[in-house]
């Protein structure tokens, strides 16, 4: 392969082979749970990088199933997201993924600087009781539950906060060790349709584990649970600050 070849193909590794397809990625019946809860304050002041500011001491705990995703297949991923502010304007800082699929995993590291790490957490509904979980290797790090449909949220209440922008922190390592990349990511959700919102009672368990330390983020009170069912497309991202400039 000369050298104009390798320019032109050249997307993602491995070059002959690259772990997703470029995009764009289209979600359908993407569903979530949220569980919004309050949380210490010099944890989350800890975790959050200049110059995203935080709000209140609040963390939104999700789990995400995604049966039909372009380009990513079927897959769950579950973290937590800290509501911020960037320059006055509200939206949501990512600051752990767990995922249970390689394609999602490369993807999102590479492109935005998504926080995603390999794991095993799951969406599901038992009976009465909308679960999930989230297994770091054997080891059981969370757990929410909430209770199925209790009451019905209306579409244009929840929209606004799924047009909101998104934040990462994007690091890529040089050959040597030192960062090559870290870069301050902004990305939003486009072409949102809400097809079912709900709400009711909610709880959450998170456990200490070394290596998935969602307990950093100690739950001290749980404010809602979400429940939602949308098709939405994953909008490519900007740098808003270079932390190397």
């Amino acid at each position: 392969m000369n050298i104009d070849d390798v320019k032109r193909n050249a997307f993602a590794m491995p070059l002959t082979s690259p772990a997703f397809p470029p995009g764009p990625y289209r979600f359908v019946n993407r569903e979530f749970l949220i569980v919004t809860y309050r949380t210490d304050p010099d944890a989350l002041r800890a975790v959050v990088p200049e110059p995203l500011q935080i709000t209140d001491p609040i963390v939104k705990f999700e789990f995400i199933r995604m049966p039909d995703s372009t380009g990513f297949g079927d897959y769950t991923e579950s973290g937590q997201v800290i509501p911020v502010t960037f320059e006055g304007k509200a939206g949501g800082y990512v600051h752990s993924m767990y995922l249970n699929d390689e394609a999602p995993i490369a993807g999102g590291r590479e492109l935005w600087g998504f926080p995603k790490k390999l794991a095993s957490p799951s969406l599901t509904v038992e009976r009465d009781t909308l679960l999930g979980t989230l297994d770091y290797g054997p080891v059981r790090v969370a757990t929410a539950t909430m209770g199925y449909k209790h009451r019905t949220v209306e579409a244009a209440g929840v929209l606004p906060g799924l047009l909101a922008p998104n934040y990462l922190l994007k690091i890529i390592p040089h050959v040597d060790g030192s960062a090559r990349i870290c870069e301050l990511v902004r990305y939003f959700l486009e072409d949102v349709t809400v097809k079912g919102a709900w709400t009711g009672p909610a709880a959450l368990e998170l456990a200490h584990h070394a290596l998935a330390p969602v307990a950093r983020l100690p739950v001290l009170e749980v404010l809602s649970g979400t429940h939602l069912l949308t098709d939405m497309t994953l909008g490519l991202g900007s740098v808003i600050h270079d932390y190397l400039v």
